[in-house]
């Protein structure tokens, strides 16, 4: 009788190991399904929607005011307040691709050790109220843009609402599409503002903006990449394309974009003859402290923690610093000018 029992408990063991391995197997390749949380409506959904917005990424949609800026055009009352609604428009633009983005993939996201706490997928912003939030800011938007603004303007924000959306459902699964349709994004902001009131865009405004966008967006791609490398592919698991990148790619194109970046801001500060009155030319000047920006970001970039653009600039002291002594510059040029 002591035999058969012997055996039992034998088989048993074993199937118990069985099953803890596939346990460790099945966590090892995925992440362990969140539990739905359904939260009261209310003031709960509506902080929810904010969350999902993604208040902290409005700072990219400053690159509204860089066209006016760099083309030193002093603003009436009138531009003042169309510039400040083309910058709500497009933060308005950027918040319903997020909220459509985030209902699409809420089963996904519930999988995902972090980004299972994200309102829709937790549950704390229901999937129709995400859609239809996405959906009335991505219609209103450009039909206010073309009453309050121009076509034009209004024709760039369904562009950027169309293109961002085809990238969250196609576009960010295609190999080096994804960082040209990111990049165009940032160009798109930058343009806004030139379009708003009319202002001729300069083709080394154009190239420096774009490529600079490019630098900071195959940087931040490079940095998750060798984060995904050191986790053993843990970070790929969010961002599927990633993995079909290399190292190399990525550090060549970020700096391919830094040189032609530069290149482009110096050829742009070059053109002008000089300073009018004698004094220093400062536009020629303010070369030095952009090459410095983009060489201080290489730093992070280099070393793999370049993340989001807004968090590399605004957390570093000497980066700031360098940005500030370039506006002081630039403000210098155009008041001599």
């Amino acid at each position: 009788m002591s035999e058969p029992a012997v055996i039992h408990s034998a088989d048993g063991a074993d199937r118990a190991d069985r099953a803890d391995r596939a346990d460790r197997a099945d966590r090892a390749g995925k992440a362990v399904p969140a539990p739905l949380r359904v939260r009261g409506s209310g003031w709960a959904m509506a902080a929810g929607l904010v969350r999902t917005a993604r208040p902290r990424q409005w700072v990219k949609n400053g690159l509204v005011l860089a066209a006016p800026f760099a083309a030193a055009r002093p603003l009436d009352v009138h531009q003042a307040i169309r510039l400040a609604a083309v910058l709500l428009l497009f933060t308005a633009c950027s918040a319903a691709v997020y909220l459509v983005n985030d209902a699409r993939d809420a089963e996904a996201d519930r999988a995902h050790p972090v980004k299972c706490h994200r309102p829709v997928a937790s549950g704390q912003v229901p999937l129709g109220a995400a859609y239809a939030a996405g959906t009335v800011l991505a219609l209103a938007a450009p039909t206010i843009a073309a009453l309050v603004c121009n076509g034009d303007t209004a024709a760039l924000l369904t562009a950027y609402v169309v293109m961002q959306l085809a990238y969250c459902v196609r576009l960010k699964h295609m190999l080096v599409v994804d960082l040209v349709i990111v990049t165009t994004g940032f160009l798109m902001r930058a343009m806004a503002g030139g379009l708003a009131l009319d202002i001729t865009l300069s083709r080394w405004f154009l190239i420096t903006s774009g490529f600079g966008a490019l630098f900071m967006v195959a940087a931040k791609r490079y940095s998750e990449l060798v984060l995904m490398s050191e986790r053993d592919g843990e970070v790929g698991a969010s961002r599927a394309l990633l993995g079909s990148y290399t190292v190399g790619y990525l550090r060549f194109v970020w700096q391919l974009a830094a040189g032609v970046a530069i290149l482009g801001y110096c050829l742009w500060a070059l053109e002008s003859s000089g300073a009018a009155h004698g004094t220093l030319p400062w536009r020629q000047l303010s070369m030095v402290p952009f090459t410095l920006s983009i060489l201080r970001y290489a730093v992070f970039a280099d070393a793999g923690t370049a993340g989001e653009p807004e968090d590399v600039v605004l957390r570093d002291r000497p980066l700031l610093v360098i940005a500030v002594v370039w506006g002081l510059l630039y403000v210098l040029a155009v008041a001599d000018s």
